[in-house]
C-alpha cells in the first residue's frame, strides 16, 4: 500500500486534476484514480462524462474527482490493490496488469478469441463477470467490466507475414498477449502502457501492441509506421479491464446514492465505454494514415498460419487454470459462445 506522504505528494503535485462537481461542498466526495493520460478519449470520454452522470443523477450530493496519470503515486499494476485498500475510491486497471491474480477473466485475453468491435467484447465480458466473476473480485465492488475492440500490432518495421514477427521486440499488455507474441516468434517484453514511448526511443522495443485508442495518448503514430491488422473476427488480442470502488466506500453510501452507482454500472457503464473505443478507433487511424503510415492487414491464410502457431497457448492456459480447479474448456466454451451472441446482436 501507498504510504500517506506518497498519496498527499501526489494530491499537491498533480497539475491536471479534473474535479467533476459543483461549487457547493457535496455530500459525497470521491477520487477515481486511473494510468491514462487526461488527453486520452478513456479519460475525456468516459470517465469524465461517467463521472459527471454520477453527479447529476445524484443532485450533487456525490463529486467524483478524477486523477489522471497515476497522479496519486503508485504504479498502474497497484492499482487494484489501491481500491481494495482504500487508499482511493475508484480506479481503472487491467486485471492482466497483475499476472495469474485473475484466470477466470483471461479467457477473453487468450489469442483469437476476441471480436473485433469493442461493444460485442465489453458485453460479452460484463455478462460473464455476472456469472463467473464475483469470487475473483470479492475484493472490490466492481462498477463494471469490458474489453477493447481488436488490438494492432504497431511497429518500426512491416509485419505482413508470419516469418515478420520474427525477434521484433513488441510491448504486451496481459500475460496471454505476451505468450501469443512469443509464439509467433517475436520477443515479447511488458510493460504498462506510459512507459511505451520512452522504451521505443531507447529502442528497448520495436512497437507495441495496443488498441488504435491509445496510439495518439501516447503519440505512438509518430513513433512508428506501420500498424498490423486483423480482418474479421476473430482478432488476434484484446484486454480486459474494470471500473472498480472500494467495497466498504460503496457499501457506506445511503441507499439513495448506492442506487445512483448502480445505475450507473454494469452494462450501462460498459456500452459508454466501448462506443468509446469503437467511435475512436477509425478516427485514430485515419489520422494515421495522413501522416502517410501504412495499415497492413494480414491475408487470410496469414490469420490461418498465425492462429495456429498461437494454439498451444490456449491449451497450456486450460491446463494451468485446471490445476486451480477452474474448468477452463467449460469457461472457453462459453466466452466465445458470448462474443458470438453479442456480434451477432449488434
Amino acid at each position: 500500500m501507498l504510504d500517506r506522504r506518497h498519496v498527499l505528494t501526489g494530491l499537491i503535485a498533480a497539475p491536471a486534476i479534473l474535479t467533476i462537481g459543483r461549487a457547493g461542498a457535496a455530500e459525497v466526495s470521491m477520487r477515481l484514480h486511473h494510468f491514462m493520460a487526461g488527453v486520452s478519449p478513456g479519460h475525456r470520454e468516459f470517465l469524465v462524462p461517467w463521472a459527471k452522470k454520477v453527479e447529476t443523477e445524484s443532485d450533487g450530493r456525490i463529486k467524483i474527482d478524477v486523477f489522471p496519470s497515476m497522479q496519486l503515486g503508485g504504479a498502474p499494476p497497484q492499482l487494484f490493490d489501491q481500491a481494495r485498500d482504500g487508499v482511493v475510491d475508484l480506479v481503472w486497471t487491467l486485471p492482466g496488469y497483475t499476472a495469474n491474480r485473475f484466470p477466470k477473466i483471461e479467457v477473453f485475453e487468450l489469442p483469437f478469441i476476441a471480436a473485433k468491435r469493442a461493444q460485442t467484447n465489453s458485453r460479452a465480458v460484463q455478462d460473464f463477470a455476472a456469472k463467473h466473476l464475483g469470487t475473483e473480485f470479492g475484493d472490490v465492488h466492481p462498477i463494471c467490466f469490458w474489453a477493447h475492440d481488436g488490438g494492432l500490432i504497431h511497429s518500426s518495421r512491416p509485419v505482413t507475414r508470419l516469418e515478420d514477427m520474427k525477434n521484433l521486440k513488441l510491448r504486451f499488455p496481459t500475460r496471454l498477449a505476451g505468450e501469443g507474441l512469443r509464439a509467433l516468434g517475436a520477443s515479447a517484453i511488458g510493460m504498462p502502457v506510459p512507459q511505451v514511448p520512452e522504451a521505443i526511443s531507447q529502442r528497448v522495443i520495436d512497437g507495441a501492441v495496443v488498441p488504435w485508442e491509445i496510439v495518439p495518448s501516447i503519440k505512438l503514430q509518430e513513433m512508428v509506421k506501420n500498424h498490423t491488422a486483423f480482418p474479421g473476427m476473430p482478432t488476434f488480442y484484446t484486454s480486459t479491464f474494470v471500473l472498480a470502488m472500494n467495497k466498504a466506500r460503496y457499501q457506506s453510501l445511503a441507499p439513495e446514492l448506492r442506487a445512483v452507482i448502480d445505475r450507473n454500472s454494469g452494462q450501462v457503464a460498459t456500452a459508454l465505454v466501448a462506443a468509446m473505443f469503437d467511435n475512436t478507433a477509425p478516427k485514430v487511424e485515419e489520422m494515421a494514415r495522413k501522416r502517410g503510415n501504412t495499415i497492413h492487414v494480414l491475408a487470410a491464410d496469414e490469420v490461418a498460419r498465425w492462429k495456429a502457431a498461437c494454439a498451444p497457448v490456449t491449451e497450456t492456459w486450460i491446463k494451468s487454470v485446471k490445476e486451480k480447479g477452474i474448468d477452463g474448456d467449460a469457461l472457453l466454451a462459453e466466452a466465445t459462445a458470448l462474443i458470438a451472441k453479442h456480434e451477432q446482436a449488434a
